[in-house]
């Protein structure tokens, strides 16, 4: 199997997992500023060749692990990402409801971006 590095594009607005020099998945996310700093994953999509292999797990994961470095809660949108939180808690806090409201709002207001 390859190695599947991952790399966070912020001003794209997406985290990709790569093999070799090959973009196999990404999530797409925006950071939410009001009422304060979130990171919100709104879809996550793997390569049909590369189904199968952990890569959106993966993805997910990592979301966390730099939103938890990074001191910025998640507010996912994305319903795999909402899955995968609930399958690990311990990685993955609960999202706070004011958050996830105010994501939606903004995704709502922001249709053409996603």
């Amino acid at each position: 199997m390859t190695e599947i590095s991952i790399r966070d594009d912020r001003a794209g607005g997406r985290l990709e997992a790569l093999a070799g020099d090959e973009v196999v998945g990404h999530v797409e996310y925006f950071v939410l500023d009001s009422p304060r700093p979130a990171f919100v994953p709104v879809h996550t999509i793997v390569e049909h060749a590369h189904e199968g292999k952990g890569i959106a797990g993966s993805l997910a994961r990592e979301l966390y692990t730099i939103a938890a470095r990074e001191g910025v809660p998640v507010a996912p949108l994305c319903p795999y990402v909402v899955k995968w939180a609930e399958r690990h808690p311990d990685e993955a806090p609960a999202a706070d409801p004011e958050l996830l409201d105010a994501a939606k709002a903004w995704l709502s207001a922001h249709p053409e971006l996603f």
